[in-house]
């Protein structure tokens, strides 16, 4: 009985020690995948900006909504 019980302690041990280690590696997975989602996003962010700025629909939608704002006042 004595060596059962010593058994199933070791192995239970065992197997929350591992459980541990896994969850210590998998964190810095998880750091990495939001660090690659963010570039994605930021890289996206930069593409739609450079097309914008290049067919100068920034400077057009300002000019949209100043132009409507100041309609409104009148």
């Amino acid at each position: 009985m004595l060596i059962t019980f010593v058994f199933l302690h070791s192995l239970l041990a065992n197997i929350a020690t591992r459980s541990r280690r896994r969850l210590r590696e998998d964190g810095g997975q998880t750091t990495a995948e939001y660090a690659l989602v963010l570039v994605g996003v930021a890289a996206i962010a930069l593409l739609v900006l450079a097309w914008a700025t290049k067919t100068g629909a920034v400077g057009k939608l300002f000019d949209f909504v100043l132009s409507h704002i100041t309609n409104q006042v009148k």
